[in-house]
C-alpha cells in the first residue's frame, strides 16, 4: 500500500508546474520585471546551467589539485619502493648466494624477499597515484575548456568600412 502511494505521490509531482514567482528571469537582473512563466524545458535548462556553472568554475581548480596531490603522492612512494630496491641490491653485493632465488621463484634470504615485496607494493601504489594524477589532469582541461566559453560566444565586432593599404590608398568596401 505504501508503495502504491509513493508512486502515486512522485508521478503527481511530476506534473507539478511552477509558479510565475517561481519562474528564472533570463536576465541577470534580480528583480524581474517579466513575470510570465517559462515554459517546462526553459525552467529546466535555466536550473541546469545554474548548478553547472559553479561545479565547472570552482570544480576545475579542485580537480588541478587533485592532480598535483597525487603525484605528490605517487612521487612519495616511488622514493619508498626506490629505497628498499636499492637496499635489496645491496644485500645482493654482499655475497653471492645472498640473492638465490629458489624453485618458487622467490628469494631464500628472508630479509630480500620482504625487501623485494615492499619494493613491489610501493611501486604498484606508485603507478595507481599516476593514473589518478592522469585522470584528474584529463578531468582538468576537460573543465577548462568547458569554463572558457560558456555558451554565449564572442560579440560580433564589424570590421571598419574602408580598408587602407599602404600610406592612405582608401580601397573603398564592397556593400551588397
Amino acid at each position: 500500500m505504501t508503495r502504491a502511494l509513493l508512486v502515486l505521490a512522485l508521478l503527481c509531482s511530476g506534473g507539478v508546474a511552477a509558479l510565475p514567482a517561481q519562474a528564472i528571469c533570463d536576465r541577470s537582473s534580480v528583480l524581474c520585471s517579466d513575470t510570465r512563466p517559462l515554459t517546462t524545458a526553459a525552467y529546466q535548462e535555466n536550473q541546469r546551467k545554474s548548478l553547472l556553472d559553479p561545479i565547472v568554475h570552482y570544480g576545475k581548480w579542485l580537480t588541478a589539485a587533485a592532480a598535483i596531490g597525487f603525484t605528490a603522492m605517487a612521487s612519495s612512494q616511488h622514493t619508498l619502493s626506490r629505497k628498499d630496491w636499492d637496499a635489496l641490491l645491496r644485500i645482493c653485493r654482499t655475497a653471492a648466494d645472498a640473492c638465490v632465488i629458489g624453485p618458487d621463484g622467490r628469494y631464500l634470504r628472508a630479509d630480500a624477499e620482504a625487501l623485494y615485496q615492499r619494493s613491489r607494493s610501493y611501486d604498484l601504489m606508485a603507478n595507481r597515484w599516476l593514473v589518478a594524477a592522469q585522470l584528474s589532469l584529463v578531468t582538468t582541461t576537460a573543465l577548462f575548456i568547458i569554463d572558457l566559453n560558456p555558451g554565449d560566444g564572442p560579440d560580433n565586432i564589424p570590421y571598419p568600412s574602408e580598408i587602407r593599404v599602404g600610406i592612405g590608398y582608401p580601397i573603398p568596401s564592397i556593400q551588397p
